[in-house]
């Protein structure tokens, strides 16, 4: 399996493991929800459903009486309802709990922050610790290739490779912020000059202190590469 297929697969499971849906609405909640899959079409989401029926993974329900298969004159598709079976079920609670490095990637990490109200918090620190690692990985080979190039390109070149550095250092920032509120969280300590009564999330909104809940992102969505923003 592909790794783009892969976390179509993970996020499919995982909004289905809220509700049923048909495929029309798991589309529309994949867009809304999951920016990252905007560029899935039907044509790479139904395939998948498929895959995953296939597998064991999908159940099809048809609320309608009367199926009408779908013609070049009417048009018509009869809408599938999918639900996760017992397996399916399980196989979500397996990629939730995985934390290896996989999940510091950018698509996967995004998938993985969306699910986060449902992962263990120990799940949480890996995958967050994993992705800032990595991009502090990123920011020194970008650092060194700004530095290796600067005399050979032009100013806005230069200035491109600039916005890309910040953007991936705002993201550093951003987890380390998100990495301190868990760690808080889980000892019942706050931060140094915050109030008790709550800790700041990186997007300037409280969070009671306490509060197993994860802080919400900010708009500048993770998992999104510096060329994607």
């Amino acid at each position: 399996m592909s790794r783009r297929s892969g976390v179509l697969e993970f996020a499919v499971l995982g909004l289905l493991h809220d509700a049923p849906m048909h495929g029309y609405e798991l589309r529309k909640r994949l867009n809304v929800l999951l920016g990252s899959f905007r560029a899935f079409s039907y044509g790479t989401l139904y395939p998948c459903l498929k895959g995953l029926v296939a597998q064991g993974s999908l159940v099809e329900d048809n609320p309608d009486t009367a199926y009408v298969p779908a013609t070049a004159l009417n048009g018509k598709r009869s809408k599938i309802v999918y639900r996760l079976s017992a397996e399916g079920k399980q196989r979500f609670e397996e990629l939730l709990a995985d934390s290896g490095p996989d999940a510091w990637e950018d698509e996967h990490f995004g998938v993985h922050f969306a699910f986060f109200g449902q992962t263990d918090r120990a799940v949480r620190m890996r995958v967050l610790e994993g992705r800032r690692s990595r991009l502090e990985e990123r920011l020194e080979r970008m650092r060194s290739s700004i530095a290796r190039t600067r005399e050979r390109f032009d100013d806005y070149t230069l200035e491109l490779q600039r916005h890309g550095l910040e953007s991936v250092e705002r993201e550093v920032r951003w987890l380390g912020e998100l990495i301190e509120t868990e760690r808080a969280n889980r000892t019942g300590r706050t931060g140094a000059g915050t109030p008790a009564a709550e800790t700041n999330t990186s997007d300037g909104r409280g969070q009671e202190a306490g509060s197993s809940d994860p802080p919400r992102p900010p708009h500048d969505r993770p998992g999104r590469s510096a060329q994607e923003r």
